[in-house]
């Protein structure tokens, strides 16, 4: 059985991409190629989901912002981990730059029950890039995990802090509102 996954092959030192990760989850890892944008792809990969989600959160009722963002957040999570699994042992990297659907799923979290305003999103987009970057435990831990799971789970629990930070902000009315 050759599974897709084993696309790496070590010869002569060097790393063969003769099988590159499937399509999908190179297009999936990448968020549609923002990965590729430099400097900074994961910060090219927040701002992208920030605005991205601005958009599609004014469009909807505001009852379902909350569950509309957790859903996203979740399905981010669940179909980015395959993906980065495939891709990261496609170029033979632990963890690539250019994977960044992991910051699309922290910064989704991120960014759950904020009200619509510049000043909430900008917050939620500047601590997740802080949380992400620094790494406080248990963020460091969880990228130790193998494969997808050690991609996409740190910046899962980087989004959960920027979240904590955000409400905290929101509730004690240090943002406005």
């Amino acid at each position: 059985m050759k599974a897709e996954s084993e696309s790496v092959v070590r010869s002569g030192g060097g790393i063969d991409t003769s099988s590159p990760a499937p399509l999908w989850a190179t297009l999936v890892a990448t968020f549609f190629g923002i990965g590729r944008m430099r400097p900074g792809p994961g910060t090219w990969g927040s701002a992208a989901t920030v605005l991205l989600w601005a958009g599609l959160a004014s469009q909807l009722d505001p009852a379902l912002r909350m569950p509309v963002g957790i859903a996203l957040a979740v399905a981010v999570t669940l179909i980015g981990i395959p993906a980065a699994t495939r891709v990261a042992r496609a170029c033979g990297k632990k963890d690539p730059q250019f994977i960044v659907i992991d910051e699309v799923a922290g910064q989704l979290i991120a960014l759950i029950a904020v009200p619509l305003a510049w000043k909430t999103f900008l917050t939620g987009f500047i601590l997740f890039r802080v949380f992400d970057i620094v790494k406080p435990t248990p963020v460091r831990q969880l990228e130790k995990l193998p494969d997808g799971s050690g991609i996409m789970l740190d910046d899962v629990a980087a989004g959960l802090y920027a979240l904590a930070v955000t409400q905290l902000l929101l509730h004690s009315h240090l943002l406005g509102n």
